[in-house]
This record gives structure tokens, C-alpha cells and sequence, in this order.
């Protein structure tokens, strides 16, 4: 069964919720961001401007549902580009209470699947903070390489932080 649904308007409450209420696990890997991305609105916000890019082709975004259909993070393709690079970003997140059950995992390995057999692409591209061992952890299992680290690569909570970055090139033919 697939953990990875495409985003829906319909999505923005749920996702409120988890953001106010894993606030405190989700913060210190985040950049930091205004008290309207925590509200409904902030978040119908986020899902339409994330389908503009989607029917754009400039990303996908999904959300990770557990086997009963309940949203527990989200999984997206982020600045997709096109012709000589053919390269997304992935990004990802979880609810702090699903964690260490592998629905990441799944969720990884399933972006990947839709990164190279539907977009088409060459190489996904992840960056972790240096201290995000469980998110390394995840990378690792679904076959992406360290290749290196990148000083003051994201502003996350207000400081330039570094972070190790990961790729997984396309299955050749």
C-alpha cells in the first residue's frame, strides 16, 4: 500500500494541526517561519502555491498517510530542473509519534520511484542538518550517497546552519 498521497486543498487543516502540535520536534530542523503558516489559511496558503508549482512541473508534493489514511507529514520534489540537470530536492517531514516505524522510509522510496519513472528525472538531491542522524538514517536505506557538506547551506531558525547533502542518480538502462 502506497504512504504517499498527492497533496489536497483539503489537506491545510490536518496539516495545521500537526504543524501546532509537533511545533517543538519540527522547529529545530525548520527555517523559521510567521504564525500565519501554522493556521488553516497559512497552510491552504502553502498547498495552492505548492499545486501552481506542481502543474507548473517545477515539483510534487505529497502527503505521508498511514495505512488508515491519516496525514502524518509530508514528502515533496522541490525545484525541479529541467534539460541538462534534471534534478529535484527532496524534503520531508513526520509527526514526532510515527516516527522509527519506517513510513519515511516508504515514503523515500516511493518519491524516488515517482522522481525516475514518472518525472523523468536524473538525480534527487536531499541536504540534512549535520546533527539529523534519523533523517541521514533514512537516506542511507533507500540508496542515497553522501557526496558532501555544505557550510551555511539552509537558514534554519535564523542561523546559517551547515548540512550534509545526499544524491541518488536514476537507475541506468
Amino acid at each position: 500500500m502506497s504512504v504517499l498521497r498527492v497533496l489536497d486543498p483539503a489537506d491545510a487543516e490536518v496539516l495545521s494541526r500537526l504543524w501546532t502540535d509537533h511545533r517543538a520536534h519540527l522547529d529545530p530542523w525548520s527555517p523559521s517561519r510567521p504564525d500565519r503558516f501554522y493556521t488553516v489559511e497559512g497552510q491552504l496558503e502553502v498547498v495552492e502555491a505548492r499545486l501552481l508549482a506542481m502543474a507548473e512541473g517545477r515539483g510534487a508534493y505529497f502527503v505521508v498517510v498511514e495505512e488508515g489514511g491519516e496525514v502524518v507529514g509530508e514528502l515533496n520534489l522541490n525545484d525541479v530542473v529541467r534539460g541538462a540537470f534534471e534534478n529535484a530536492h527532496l524534503g520531508y517531514w513526520l509527526a514526532a509519534d510515527v516516527q522509527g516505524r519506517g513510513l519515511m522510509t516508504r515514503a523515500v522510496e516511493e518519491a524516488a520511484v515517482h522522481a525516475f519513472e514518472v518525472l523523468g528525472l536524473h538525480r534527487l538531491q536531499a541536504g540534512t542538518l549535520v546533527h539529523n542522524h534519523r533523517s541521514q538514517a533514512v537516506l542511507e536505506r533507500c540508496g542515497f550517497e553522501r557526496f558532501g557538506v555544505a557550510p551555511q547551506y539552509l537558514r534554519i531558525q535564523g542561523r546559517w546552519q551547515d548540512h550534509v547533502l545526499f544524491q541518488r542518480l536514476a537507475p541506468r538502462c
